[in-house]
């Protein structure tokens, strides 16, 4: 790929995706298998018969959330960028039934929760070898990953129905679907699930491919992940995938961070 269709790429994959600005580890802010669809009915049941978790308030999910002293790299924001920070209101999937999934790829708490809260982490770059041909070193430099993390908390059994939208939602989807945030079109070509974290009462890993610059079917992340009444949902994209369309796998170590938070 050509430096500039690399840079027009990164580009359309920040507007439709996640603002993916390579600066991001410039910015200041503070200071791989598991449990997944493995027992999930066995978790559906015993949520059903059990009284639904109290959900949180926003000042404890602001407690719970990340925080710089969380993580061992990168760098973790406590204020979103608004580029990062879309409402409900402006993502719209095309198939009503999609609409978990559009939420999810652009941090967009999925259904009606009582609160919200958002971090962005950004991991560290790679540095380009000396003398190496610009392309290249463009690449390297574009070879980290970004998560938007978002903790939300349903009264009333909202989080287990969120789990069961999503999960509605990928069998739907799975073919493709299209939608469109803040006026930017996107396509989606497809949508697959995978075990997700462990650490969860229910969780689940869902790559979602975007059609990007010049044919690049460009694989994004997902991970939804539910402890008591409070969904965790992280959107990553890694920069290269975005570019070079090669699948590249979801930090862990961000979801594990938050996981042991929520506790």
């Amino acid at each position: 790929m050509r430096p500039t269709a690399v840079r027009r790429s990164a580009l359309a994959a920040s507007a439709a995706a996640l603002a993916l600005l390579v600066t991001a580890c410039g910015d200041s802010g503070d200071g791989d298998s598991g449990k997944g669809d493995g027992g999930k009915a066995d978790a559906s049941a015993a949520a059903s018969a059990a009284p639904a978790a109290k959900a949180l308030t926003a000042a404890e999910l602001e407690k719970a959330a990340l925080v710089q002293a969380d993580m061992k790299d990168g760098k973790v924001l406590t204020k979103v960028p608004a580029t990062d920070d879309l409402s409900a209101d402006k993502v719209k999937a095309d198939d009503e039934a999609c609409q978990p999934l559009a939420n999810l790829q652009l941090a967009v708490p999925v259904g009606s929760p009582a609160a919200t809260v958002k971090r962005s982490w950004t991991g560290e770059p790679k540095k380009p070898a000396e003398g190496v041909d610009p392309e290249k070193a463009l690449l390297t430099g574009l070879d980290m990953d970004k998560v938007l993390v978002t903790l939300a908390s349903y009264e009333d059994g909202g989080a287990e129905q969120v789990m069961k939208d999503i999960d509605a939602a990928v069998e739907k989807c799975a073919g493709g679907f299209t939608s469109t945030a803040a006026g930017e079109k996107i396509e989606f070509l497809k949508a697959a699930k995978a075990e997700g974290p462990k650490g969860a009462d229910e969780s689940v890993e869902i790559t979602v491919t975007m059609a990007a610059d010049e044919g690049v079917e460009a694989p994004v992340k997902i991970v939804v992940a539910r402890t008591g009444a409070t969904v965790a949902g992280f959107s990553a994209v890694n920069f290269v995938a975005v570019v070079s369309g090669k699948e590249s796998p979801f930090p862990t170590q961000i979801s594990d961070a938050q996981l042991a938070k929520l506790g």
